[in-house]
């Protein structure tokens, strides 16, 4: 994979590009859902050329921090994610990214990276 290009040269819309609040390393956080059923399945970054990439070619694309470099969801697993949308929020610090999964999401081979228990509230 290529290393992360800076957002002054990405492909991505400018008038997309100029509503985003990227943190210092330039990313904003992907929440990803299962479109059909709501599922939240994980949460990546991205950066410009990620959310670029996850726009045109309909796969979803994220930078990976621990590798330094961009990840297509499911090139080496073949758990895709297809994107049905992609919403910016009302801040413009995150996108909601709705996919439909195939297989499971997390690396840890669970259908979810949220499935490994729920923490005790008002205990």
């Amino acid at each position: 994979m290529s290393s992360r290009i800076p957002a002054e040269r990405s492909a991505l819309d400018p008038a997309i590009a100029s509503r985003l609040k990227r943190d210092a390393a330039g990313l904003v956080a992907a929440v990803v859902q299962q479109h059909d059923t709501g599922e939240v399945l994980m949460v990546g970054w991205m950066d410009d050329e990620a959310l670029h990439r996850t726009l045109t070619t309909g796969r979803a694309t994220y930078w990976s921090r621990s590798r330094q470099e961009y990840w297509v969801k499911g090139e080496t697993s073949g758990h895709v994610q297809q994107v049905r949308s992609v919403a910016l929020d009302c801040d413009g610090d995150a996108v909601l990214v709705k996919v439909a999964q195939t297989g499971p999401a997390c690396h840890t081979g669970d259908a979810t990276c949220f499935d490994s228990g729920a923490l005790e509230v008002g205990a």
